[in-house]
């Protein structure tokens, strides 16, 4: 596909968009295609997604008005390329900062133990590492989610009961009784599938019985978040103390905020760590005070490790929280749920119109799952290294890993690549099941990264060849209905429908021996392949794990 086609595809698929908004309407005694419980982030980004494809959606959050306070403050290069593509650019948004910094991890006499590579740009064309004041990114999705018209809010209500048939499911819903008090009204809905993307203590998870793994992993760290009164800068910006007397975070919170958190020794009172007068005994040796600082918020939270056993049963499926809890030491307990959120639209998304069987949500459980657990174990370990209190052991632990930060040379850890679950992808050919790396490109005048320029979905990618050529009129065709397309990239002065500016393709694909990739909607690389008969047969094995349901989609 040319670049003026792909510029054409794009328009065409937003004016598809907007005509099935504003003419979708509850039909066959159904509410909502999708009821989605739980309106915090990973909520709301999914009821974003759906109702971008005109999918009727009802959004259920338990409290009638946004909780102001920070929760989560970091999130990652996946996450800042998710957020790019509804208008929300991480390198210049008022709410979310970056350091230039590695993130370093030092003992008790300020050595360092351990490097992070947080300064670098990723694979995936964003920062590594980002930092954000939750209340203010919420209000941006919120926000979106309000212009909207066919997502339905409805604030201050719980989930009560949950019955699932053949064809859809029933919600009964009440008002949330530590609002209103026991007793509050009630009210059912009907919709095609249900999300739970209600927190650690689901009612949808809950309600279909779905049990969680858990790791017995439980430490209790004391939140402090912190607005100081004019400028404040620590050296370094973001870096872990671990000091067997008082293992601390030291990180920053968005711009204008700072974090510490503080680990809770053992016989020491949760009520007492919480009060004022404990967080400035702790703040004082940092020089915040009550007149130089302001005390956002104190918190006792219980670090879990933690997922549930399955997160999708028949018409329903599990997100976020309700899906996995993890020690927050690798920052990607919200970069996890927003990972969810994507992999479960483009799902429905596609049952929904008639693309895929329902059974394509079973791969949402087992990739997103094994992802999930790679940062549960992850996170343990890191929490493993830093919550030592014993002054011996911490002292072995010092010794170990200076050696270890000598013998590479003081050089960084890089930043993790992780690998989906087994799924919609072929195990066989490299780099698929990972996130896709992203260059910058150039095509219909414009310059920016990939999924800015020539947009996102079910692409396949050529290096200095035709793609469409590539593949059998079959398959062309089934990318069609798939609302896919090919796009061939070269280098500057070659023919093509993108450049490859700044030669990331040629060298990410060079690297691996392939002129062609299958990319999804969520941005993973679907296959490799390094011949036209190799792409053939990759993208018939990766049709067939999509459960195509009509003849004319399931062609292969």
């Amino acid at each position: 596909m040319r670049g003026v086609a792909l510029e054409s595809f794009k328009r065409n698929l937003e004016q598809e968009t907007e005509m099935s908004v504003s003419s979708h309407t509850h039909r066959d005694g159904f509410d909502a295609d999708v009821a989605i419980v739980g309106g915090g982030p990973v909520g709301t980004l999914l009821a974003i997604l759906l109702a971008k494809r005109g999918k009727q959606v009802t959004l259920i959050e338990r409290w009638s008005q946004a909780y102001g306070r920070p929760r989560a403050v970091t999130f990652d290069h996946e996450i800042a390329r998710i957020l790019a593509t509804l208008g929300i650019d991480s390198e210049n948004d008022p709410a979310i900062n970056y350091h230039d910094e590695l993130y370093y991890w030092k003992n008790t006499q300020g050595e360092n133990i351990q490097i992070v590579d947080w300064q670098s740009t990723s694979a995936s064309g964003w920062r590594v590492r980002y930092w954000f004041n939750q209340p203010d990114l919420e209000a941006r999705l919120s926000g979106i989610a309000d212009s909207l018209p066919n997502i339905t809010q409805l604030r201050g209500w719980i989930g009560a009961e949950l019955a699932q048939d053949a064809e859809g499911v029933d919600l009964k819903l009440q008002r949330n009784p530590d609002e209103v008090g026991p007793g509050g009204e009630t009210r059912t809905l009907r919709a095609r599938y249900v999300a739970g993307a209600d927190g650690a203590n689901s009612f949808v998870r809950e309600a279909l019985g779905i049990q969680n793994e858990d790791k017995g992993y439980f430490f209790d760290w004391l939140i402090l978040d912190m607005i100081p009164k004019g400028e404040y800068e620590t050296e370094p910006a973001q870096w872990q103390l671990c000091d067997p007397k008082r293992p601390t975070t030291i990180v920053p919170g968005g711009p204008g905020r700072r974090r510490w958190e503080y680990m809770v020794l053992p016989g020491e009172s949760v009520e007492e760590m919480q009060t004022p007068e404990k967080a400035w005994e702790l703040l004082k040796p940092w020089g915040l005070n009550p007149d130089n600082a302001e005390l956002e918020r104190s918190a006792v939270y219980r670090f879990q490790a933690r997922w549930a056993k399955s997160w999708n049963q028949g018409r329903c499926a599990l997100a976020g929280d309700a899906a996995h809890l993890m020690p927050p030491f690798a920052g990607e307990g919200l970069c996890a749920g927003t990972r969810d959120a994507v992999a479960l639209a483009w799902r429905l998304n596609g049952i929904l119109e008639g693309k895929f069987g329902p059974e394509i949500l079973d791969s949402y459980t087992s990739e997103r799952l094994e992802h999930a657990k790679h940062y549960i174990d992850f996170s343990q370990e890191l929490g493993k290294i830093i919550c030592i209190t014993d002054e011996q052991e911490a002292a072995e632990r010092d010794a170990r890993m200076k050696a270890d930060l000598v013998a590479r040379n003081n050089q960084p850890v890089p930043t993790d690549v992780c690998q989906l679950g087994q799924g919609a992808w072929c195990a066989d050919t490299p780099h698929a099941g990972e996130l896709s790396v992203q260059g910058v490109v150039e095509a219909n005048g414009k310059r920016d990264r990939f999924d800015q320029v020539v947009g996102q979905g079910w692409i396949v990618i050529g290096l200095d060849a035709d793609p469409a050529a590539a593949l059998i009129e079959e398959q062309r065709e089934q990318l069609a209905q798939l609302e896919g397309f090919t796009v061939r990239i070269g280098a500057p002065g070659t023919a093509c429908d993108a450049v490859d500016i700044e030669g990331t393709y040629a060298r990410w694909l060079g690297g691996i021996n392939a002129r062609y990739v299958l990319l999804r909607p969520d941005f993973y690389v679907a296959a490799t392949a390094n011949s036209a008969e190799d792409l053939q047969q990759r993208i018939d094995e990766v049709m067939r794990h999509l459960h195509l349901t009509s003849a004319e989609l399931a062609i292969a």
